[in-house]
């Protein structure tokens, strides 16, 4: 009789899953866990939680859904609180474990965690799986080391060369190890949360395989907007401007292959234009990002970043403080900053804008505000995260937040998230500094580079 152990992670589904699949073909019975990382909650340095309430609500809300997916199949999801570290042998001697089945990682905490775990069990065989990317590693024409440093170096030898494999079905009975039940998921107390913090907690999408599945059936064949994408994609405000799958992909709640294969039937049979390509193009940006990631390692973390290119910071607390809280006077930069700390989700274009003045303007060390994204962000992805933050630290021009505030007409948005704003006309809401508007704060500094566009804004009819 060969038990195995399902250990989930970022892999929060049964469709498309291989580490499942492959534990199902090779074991008898099954047990299956999940075990959260108290490490994840710690309050760093910089003032706040390495994963802040809207994180843990997510996955909460993720891991529940999958819970209930395995009871329906009558099996089981056992839930640790403290690390992996400790579940994982503690389940293997309780249940005689022989082999142990999950995702396979590449960045360094992922990596030392399981090497931990494989050194305090040195008689179980373990079996890793890729799944986190569209085209699997070892199908793309370069080897790690040899990722390019460009995006379209990377994409057009990748997109000839390479094809998705196709997605595994989900399961339709698992042989689970009997009179095992499911345990609760842990309260939100034991990882540093008040219940006024969790209550209040609201991300801009319910967590899990279930809402994933719905949310792309959505976005695709029962309203047909992704034929509208590559147009509405810079904006800010609503739900429908763009896919809203990041937040799925980024705890493996959906599978980047199923979202390909849905595109390709939509393509098929609604419509195949630029918007079809561009949310594809997007998939393979993020497996650009992974791959990258790999390649340099925790260079990307490193305020010189992977190019060692030393930076003078002024890091002022302050301001630093300010922008977190959406309080610098920049109403463009503060509305996309109070929708990330109230919803953890924020448009790319306001990641951008922030990106930009916080490391072009506020001139502080861009590792401080990808950290910061880091906590808030519930489609926190290692790699997209850090990667685009070194981008805009080394690699992109500098964005002016007035311009773009009048460029995709943000009045609306600003109104909706800066209360102190929204009683005021449509050149007010973008410059408020000019006029006496003494409810919202005056800027940190207002920079000559802006006065092209904020010349432009004042000619606005209203």
């Amino acid at each position: 009789m060969k038990t195995g152990l399902l250990w989930f992670k970022n892999d929060l589904r049964l469709h498309d899953n291989e580490a499942l699949t492959k534990a199902i073909e090779e074991c008898d019975e099954l047990i299956f866990c999940y075990a959260i990382e108290k490490s994840n909650f710690k309050k760093l340095d910089l003032g706040f939680k390495k994963c802040d309430i809207n994180r843990f609500k997510f996955m909460e809300q993720s891991v529940v859904d999958l819970q209930n997916h395995l009871d329906k199949l009558d099996a089981h999801l056992l839930i640790g609180s403290d690390s992996a570290a400790q579940l994982l042998p503690e389940l293997v001697e309780k249940y005689d474990i022989s082999d142990i089945y999950a995702e396979e990682e590449y960045a360094s905490e992922e990596l030392n965690l399981i090497k931990r775990i494989q050194d305090s069990l040195p008689s179980i065989d373990f079996h890793f799986y890729w799944g986190k990317t569209l085209y699997h590693k070892d199908d793309i024409p370069f080897s790690i080391a040899d990722i390019p440093l460009s995006s379209k170096a990377y994409r057009i030898p990748a997109g000839k060369e390479s094809e998705p494999r196709k997605t595994l079905k989900k399961p339709t009975q698992l042989d689970s190890v009997k009179k095992v039940k499911s345990t609760k998921f842990p309260s939100y107390k034991k990882f540093g949360f008040t219940k006024k913090e969790y209550d209040s907690a609201k991300p801009v999408l319910e967590g899990g395989e279930t809402k994933a599945l719905k949310r792309l059936q959505y976005y695709t064949f029962k309203s047909e907007l992704l034929t509208g994408y590559r147009w509405t994609r810079n904006r800010s405000q609503g739900l429908d401007y763009s896919s809203k799958l990041s937040p799925y992909l980024a705890l493996g709640c959906i599978s980047p292959r199923e979202i390909f294969e849905t595109v390709k039937e939509y393509e098929d049979k609604i419509k195949k234009n630029q918007s079809t390509w561009w949310l594809v193009f997007e998939l393979v940006w993020r497996d650009f990002f992974t791959f990258k990631g790999m390649k340099f390692g925790n260079k990307i973390f490193k305020t010189k970043g992977y190019k060692n290119k030393k930076i003078r910071f002024e890091n002022n607390q302050k301001n630093f403080k300010r922008w977190c809280d959406g309080k610098t006077g920049i109403p463009f930069v503060d509305a996309h900053m109070r929708q990330l700390n109230e919803t953890g989700y924020m448009s790319n274009r306001g990641r951008v804008n922030c990106a930009s003045y916080f490391v072009h303007d506020l001139n502080i060390d861009w590792t401080w505000g990808a950290a910061y994204f880091e906590s808030r962000l519930i489609d926190y992805d290692v790699s997209s995260n850090w990667m685009n933050w070194h981008m805009q630290a080394f690699e992109i021009y500098y964005t002016n937040p007035i311009h773009q505030s009048n460029k995709y007409k943000a009045q609306d948005f600003i109104r909706e998230w800066i209360p102190e704003l929204k009683n005021c006309n449509d050149i007010e809401v973008l410059i408020p500094w000019e006029y006496d508007i003494s409810e919202y704060p005056k800027p940190i500094e207002i920079f000559s580079k802006w006065e092209t566009a904020i010349n432009l804004i004042k000619k606005i009819k209203i």
